[in-house]
């Protein structure tokens, strides 16, 4: 039969529709329906519409395409699987209509059948990725503008994101750190662990944290200084940063009983001091790299300097550090 359906296939007819089998799903007030779709399929009927491509009707974010390209990456080179539903919304040009009695849905195949209400990046990696896979979609039909809008924002709000931090806690798990990730994880896991840490209890390993220090503000100081450590495994430089930080807690200590280096402008402002006094104390102590010996190049620092710089650092942790590098120059005697 020209026209039989069977679950998870579909058939072109000669006027240029599509047909494939699908259940209704009624939640509250709203219904939708489920089927799979090949995503060559998505990307050649699907749009997206931004605020900069229409001003007064575009609701989504701007396209990325290096992020399109990632998935189509994904899906080329390494066989990836993208189990997370499409969710669309049948516009005028897809005619959608269900037969079969209430089995199958049919529409127009053309580029304006559906808008894409989650899910753009997905469904423009499609479009660039060479290998075609059968994806998982949800359809509404019937909804005007507002409620595409709607539905967006509560897309977008109400389901929340997988926290980066956790994401970083759990990549080992699925063995996809790269070296430098790795290396991070290990230090950063001496500090959480170690009992002479200098930041001991102000970690926060797997979850979001204003008052302690998470994986994401960790590797985001610690990443630049690595090049600093080349050839040295993860314990040594965690030994290094650690006598850093203690003379850095000791100078604290004698202003603030607050733990302000879990602070993460704070912590990613001294991180970045670091470097400064890196060379200034190698200069002076040689390869000793003892809290004592940090403490005597940072001890000016501190002298005189308001503790409210600390307490209330504001939002830049670039200011602060230029700050504390300005005071170390100041310092400077020959």
């Amino acid at each position: 039969m020209a026209n039989e359906v069977q679950s998870g296939t579909a058939d072109l007819s000669s006027d240029n529709r599509l047909r494939y089998s699908v259940s209704l799903v009624k939640q509250g007030a709203q219904q939708f329906y489920t089927l799979t779709m090949p995503s060559d399929v998505l990307a050649r009927t699907c749009k997206v519409t931004t605020r900069m491509e229409d001003p007064t009707a575009g609701f989504q974010r701007a396209l990325d395409k290096k992020r399109a390209s990632e998935i189509a990456e994904y899906i080329d080179s390494h066989g990836g699987t993208i189990p997370n539903s499409i969710v669309l919304s049948a516009q005028q040009a897809a005619d959608l209509k269900i037969v079969g009695r209430g089995k199958t849905l049919e529409f127009t195949d053309t580029p304006d059948a559906f808008l894409v209400l989650d899910g753009q990046h997905r469904v423009y990696g499609f479009s660039l990725a060479k290998t075609s896979l059968r994806v998982p979609v949800v359809i509404y039909n019937g909804l005007s503008r507002s409620d595409e809008v709607r539905l967006f924002i509560d897309i977008n709000t109400k389901q929340k994101p997988v926290p980066p931090q956790l994401l970083l806690d759990i990549k080992r798990l699925a063995e996809l750190e790269t070296d430098t990730e790795q290396t991070l994880r290990d230090i950063y896991d001496f500090f959480d662990g170690e009992d002479n840490s200098a930041i001991f209890g102000l970690t926060s390993p797997s979850e979001a944290s204003r008052t302690k220090i998470t994986r994401v503000t960790f590797n985001q100081s610690v990443k630049p200084l690595l090049s600093m450590f080349s050839g040295k495994e993860a314990f040594e430089i965690f030994s290094i940063l650690n006598a850093y930080l203690q003379a850095v807690a000791i100078e604290i200590s004698k202003k603030s009983a607050q733990p302000l280096l879990a602070k993460p402008v704070v912590f990613r402002a001294f991180m970045a001091f670091f470097r400064r006094v890196a060379q200034r104390m190698v200069d002076r102590h040689g390869s000793d790299y003892s809290a004592s010996n940090f403490q005597s190049i940072i001890e000016p620092v501190f002298a005189n300097m308001p503790i409210r710089k600390l307490e209330k650092p504001g939002t830049s942790w670039a200011s602060l550090r230029d700050y504390l590098e300005e005071r170390l120059a100041s310092k400077l005697t020959l």
